[in-house]
C-alpha cells in the first residue's frame, strides 16, 4: 500500500530517507521533507504489511529540465525501497504515485535523474519508461 505522507507517516518517511540519504539524520530529514511539502513537494510511504518499507518524494521543478518542454514537470526527487522488499513491485508502484500526482498538479511530463555510476537506478528508471535524456559531468572549485 502506498500512502500520502501525513504527520503519523513523517517518522516512517524520515528514517527510510536517511536510508538514501546518510550524510543526514532523520531528525534533519523530516524538518527538509516539511518544508519541502510547504513548497509544493510531495512524499508518499510504502507499507508492506504495516511495515514501512519504501518512500518516494517528487516535485514541481518549473526551471528547465533536461528533455522536458513544458512547465511545471514532475520530479522524482528521491526513491526508495528497502532491500528485503525490493522486486516486488513497491519502487513502481511509487512511482506510479508520484506520477498520477504530478498529473494533478498539472503536468504533462515527469523527469528524474540518477548518479552515473548508480546503475542499478538507471536499470529501474529504463524499466519504468524514461529515457534517457543527457548525461553531464559537474565541476566546482573552492575560490
Amino acid at each position: 500500500m502506498v500512502k500520502k505522507v501525513e504527520n503519523t507517516d513523517l517518522g516512517a518517511a524520515a528514517a527510510l530517507a536517511a536510508l538514501l540519504w546518510p550524510e543526514h539524520t532523520p531528525q534533519e530529514l523530516a524538518a527538509l521533507l516539511i518544508q519541502q511539502k510547504a513548497n509544493g513537494a510531495q512524499c508518499f510511504v510504502l507499507y508492506q504489511q504495516d511495515e514501512p518499507a519504501g518512500f518516494a518524494q517528487c516535485s514541481l521543478r518549473r526551471d528547465y529540465v533536461e528533455g522536458t518542454a513544458s512547465s511545471p514537470v514532475g520530479y522524482l526527487e528521491g526513491l526508495f525501497v528497502k532491500e528485503e522488499y525490493r522486486r516486488r513491485g513497491g519502487a513502481k508502484a511509487l512511482l506510479a504515485a508520484c506520477e498520477q500526482w504530478a498529473r494533478e498538479q498539472g503536468c504533462t511530463e515527469f523527469a528524474s535523474d540518477c548518479e552515473l555510476a548508480n546503475c542499478a537506478s538507471q536499470r529501474f528508471h529504463r524499466s519504468a519508461g524514461f529515457r534517457e535524456a543527457n548525461r553531464i559531468v559537474c565541476f566546482a572549485k573552492k575560490l
